[in-house]
């Protein structure tokens, strides 16, 4: 199966900023992280745009499959991230320099996780304070993050130095070629742990459940995020932890229906207030409000409340509430009624009255009126 373009994988232009790049490349990384993501398929999809990303965020990696494509790329050794090829990838690591690595004992940051938090529809726009409970990887109490078990420590690996690399040396049509692989004694990480700490088997990390306080801001809406700071998994090597992204989802309200900041409702009013006129009650999120309604008022007149919409999520203003009327028909009528509209509407020429059912009215009524 041929790989996907990877400017296609990553969804940027061929002109793409290495900024550009690596703003994408952490929010798909997010996304399709195996440990916090629910997408189909997320480990492939993972790998595949950590390969992309590797390739063209590398200056020299970029133009040569700029220049040769994936073809380029396989012979340089990092199409799949592997850096322990042998043939033209440790030449092209020779002349391009393209097989350094990073110093296993360097501090690390630690990865970011991602949680999905839902909220009603009233949580949203108030907002609120929570905590939630996560499954994280937390240093080991036991041995401090170092993996090995009390008393004792991790020994520097005689093989590489410390290093977390091996050197080899390969005849090739160009010369002498040197060849830097993982060293395969101590895995890459340059230390060698003899007596394995028991509480984390040598990992100097636990699972834990971890409680975090979230401060859920006023008008958030559907799809957006809230970033907390160092919340994420701890750093390797003292570096610092990841972050925490908390990913909102709200749920739908029976009768509001949120755009942006503003808030929109159907009310229904009788034939006669639509007729005659009349001031009503209309329920907002922020308790009820009095409106007028004008005599002849149609079906589908707009009335706008001022204030009464959402927060807006970065403090600019409030949003209004747009309430959209909708005359109901009468369903169950008195004889003397029917003998009133009947005689109406012989006056007027009009249609015969629908008696057609319609429980919007008698729902609206219940869930705001106390019916």
């Amino acid at each position: 199966m041929s790989k996907r373009d990877y400017y296609e994988v990553l969804g940027i232009d061929r002109d793409a900023t290495k900024d550009d790049i690596k703003k994408v490349y952490r929010r798909l990384a997010r996304k399709y992280h195996p440990d916090v993501s629910k997408e189909e398929n997320a480990e492939e999809k993972f790998k595949e745009v950590k390969e992309a990303y590797e390739v063209l965020n590398d200056d020299q990696k970029r133009a040569q499959y700029d220049q040769f494509g994936h073809a380029g790329a396989q012979s340089q050794g990092f199409g799949s991230g592997d850096f322990s090829g042998s043939g033209f990838g440790d030449i092209f690591d020779m002349f391009f320099g393209g097989g350094g690595r990073r110093d296993p004992n360097a501090p690390q940051q630690g990865n970011d996780l991602q949680y999905t938090m839902n909220l009603t529809f009233e949580e949203a726009i108030f907002g609120k304070e929570t905590e939630v409970s996560l499954p994280k990887e937390e240093e080991c109490d036991t041995c401090h993050g170092s993996g090995a078990k009390p008393g004792t420590r991790p020994e520097t690996c005689s093989h590489c130095h410390g290093s977390g690399q091996l050197n080899t040396e390969q005849n090739t049509p160009f010369g002498r070629v040197v060849n830097r692989r993982a060293c395969h004694y101590c895995q890459g990480k340059g230390k060698i742990i003899k007596d394995a700490c028991a509480t984390c088997d040598g990992s100097g990390k636990v699972k834990k459940h971890t409680k975090v306080k979230v401060s859920i801001p006023a008008g958030i809406d559907e799809g957006q995020q809230i970033r907390i700071g160092g919340k994420g998994e701890p750093g390797i090597n003292g570096g610092p932890p990841g972050d925490l992204f908390v990913v909102i989802q709200v749920a739908q309200h029976e009768f509001y229906h949120r755009e942006g900041d503003h808030i929109y409702v159907e009310m229904p009013i009788t034939f006669a207030q639509a007729a005659l006129g009349d001031e009503v009650e209309v329920p907002t999120v922020h308790g009820k409000v009095s409106i007028k309604i004008p005599a002849g008022t149609q079906t589908g007149k707009t009335f706008r409340l001022r204030g009464k919409g959402a927060p807006n999520v970065r403090g600019y203003g409030q949003g209004d509430q747009r309430v959209k009327v909708r005359v109901v028909t009468p369903t169950k009528l008195t004889s003397k009624q029917k003998e009133l509209l009947k005689e109406f509407n012989q006056t007027e020429d009009n249609a015969p009255i629908s008696e057609d059912e319609d429980s919007l009215f008698q729902r609206f009524k219940k869930a705001f009126k106390g019916d």
